[in-house]
């Protein structure tokens, strides 16, 4: 057997195999997004039992095979125990994963994805912000990470950086109020709107959760994130029908 590497990474999907196994999708920092079997991972007496769940943040160490890899042995460093107990909590962080996993691939650095996804967890066990403002500046940060946010601070006609007042799904860009005239299938952008959305694909990963909208503010943001989420995303996400917004 090769020689035992450790990663530092969280569990995005666990799903039983065989008898007394457990594969798992872990989201690492220094080998990307892997695959890995856990053996014997169900059985009481296995040192593996609680560790192999979704949402475990920690160092595992693993074995690298020529197909796959094997977990022997983990150290959690967050449980996230009361999000797994909250069942609206734990629908949007089951879409989060989904989400991480969609953009995330194997060798390909994913510390910025973890930070995100591990910080947007936590988000979900406060009282303060709305899980479905959560859900935006989650899909919108990721969206950026990946390079394929459209640019809110510049017309995308004319180029202009001030006086922006559209956003258009079509063509998937801002335009000032005067180009804007040309556009029929936008949506109006008020001025918190719009720096809501600045806000977002700029700020460190540290200050994205330290705010709240009011419900006109946050209606017209998720009407915005979700025509990216059709433009971003060619998939459907299963995950996504248990919430509820």
């Amino acid at each position: 057997m090769s020689e035992a590497i450790t990663v530092t990474g969280i569990i995005l999907s666990s799903m039983p195999v065989g008898e007394a196994d457990r594969r798992i999708v872990l989201l690492t920092k220094e080998l990307g997004k892997i695959s890995a079997f856990a053996k014997g991972a169900r059985r009481q007496s296995s040192a593996l039992i609680g560790l192999t769940r979704p949402f475990i943040f920690g160092e595992f160490q693993v074995y690298v095979g020529r197909n796959s890899y094997t977990i022997y042995k983990a150290q959690a460093k967050e449980y996230f125990e009361n999000l797994v107990t909250d069942l609206d909590a734990i629908c949007y962080g089951y879409y989060f994963a989904e989400i991480a996993d969609y953009y995330s691939r194997e060798n390909l650095d994913a510390t910025e994805l973890i930070n995100l996804l591990y910080i947007s967890l936590k988000a979900l066990l406060k009282d303060q912000i709305p899980n479905s403002l959560i859900r935006c500046i989650y899909e919108l940060r990721m969206i950026a990470i990946n390079g394929e946010c459209p640019d809110f601070f510049t017309c995308l006609k004319c180029k202009r950086e001030d006086n922006i007042y559209l956003y258009s799904a079509r063509t998937n860009g801002v335009y000032c109020k005067d180009c804007a005239k040309d556009i029929y299938d936008g949506i109006v952008l008020s001025k918190d709107v719009l720096y809501t959305l600045q806000y977002i694909v700029t700020m460190p990963l540290t200050k994205l959760y330290n705010f709240v909208l009011n419900d006109e503010t946050l209606t017209i943001l998720k009407k915005v994130v979700n025509c990216l989420e059709n433009t971003c995303f060619d998939k459907k996400f299963k995950s996504k029908d248990m919430i509820l917004e």
